[in-house]
């Protein structure tokens, strides 16, 4: 599928999502916005889709908000199309693995988009910035909580209130991205690694996705306690007639990579 402001494409079980308004370094504009939550929302709803990479088309990955529409539209900064959720965000809440290919410059709102993925692999020419505090705007869409989350508490302060860009290899180096690719590898790997995915049993890959985007909001043995309950009734509930199968094709698939 084609429009004005987004592309899609599909790979196999896999669903490519890439921003695209290259001149404008794929800045969120209304009509950006619009058209990304619904085709997350597409993604999720559609049964032969198991993963979505997030991408932009280049240069650059997302250059944040329109900051020409902010200026004539502020009311962008608190409007949303979060479909009743209690919670701000890009995209609907997704039960499916979200891997964020990082193109190019991931800015303020780009990068809150990143964050938003489940992990990342950057393009040697990805920078990343957090410009909230330069523009005089507040974060909404997660930055305070899921920056620290990726790089810890004071390399995320420093980002945020100094607005400096920080480079593929620093950001590996502060585990805000999983890998650093050449550039022209970046989407057939992000592909690779969505195939790898889909070859696993998908109610597990979601139940086990869900318990660590829980695990997150806790902390220690509460969190022990959610794993616990999780495994306990995901047990109870299996059906295990194929488990040895699946067992066997797993030790396969291991020796392979040893």
């Amino acid at each position: 599928m084609t429009d004005d402001v987004l592309l899609t494409s599909r790979h196999g079980r896999t669903q490519v999502v890439r921003l695209h308004r290259p001149d404008a370094r794929n800045a969120l504009n209304q009509a950006l916005r619009r058209a990304l939550y619904d085709a997350m929302a597409a993604a999720e709803a559609d049964p032969e889709v198991d993963v979505v990479v997030v991408t932009g088309s280049d240069p650059a990955f997302c250059a944040g908000l329109d900051l020409r529409e902010l200026a004539g539209d502020p009311s962008m900064l608190s409007g949303g199309f979060e479909g009743g959720s209690e919670l701000r965000r890009p995209w609907p809440e997704m039960t499916k693995p979200l891997v964020g290919a990082v193109n190019g410059v991931a800015v303020t709102g780009g990068l809150e988009l990143a964050l938003g993925c489940d992990f990342l692999v950057a393009s040697d020419r990805a920078r990343f910035a957090d410009t909230h505090a330069r523009v005089g705007v507040q974060p909404g869409w997660g930055m305070s909580v899921l920056l620290p989350q990726a790089v810890g508490t004071r390399r995320a302060r420093q980002m945020s209130l100094t607005g400096n860009f920080v480079d593929a290899g620093l950001a590996l180096d502060w585990g805000l991205v999983n890998e650093v690719v050449p550039h022209e590898d970046l989407l057939p790997r992000c592909l690779a690694l969505a195939d790898d995915i889909s070859g696993n049993d998908q109610p597990g890959v979601r139940r086990l996705l869900a318990t660590y985007r829980e695990n997150v909001q806790m902390t220690g043995l509460d969190a022990q306690r959610n794993e616990w309950r999780v495994s306990a009734e995901w047990e109870a509930g299996a059906d295990h007639g194929d488990l040895d199968a699946r067992r066997q094709a797993a030790t396969e698939r291991g020796r392979g990579q040893v």
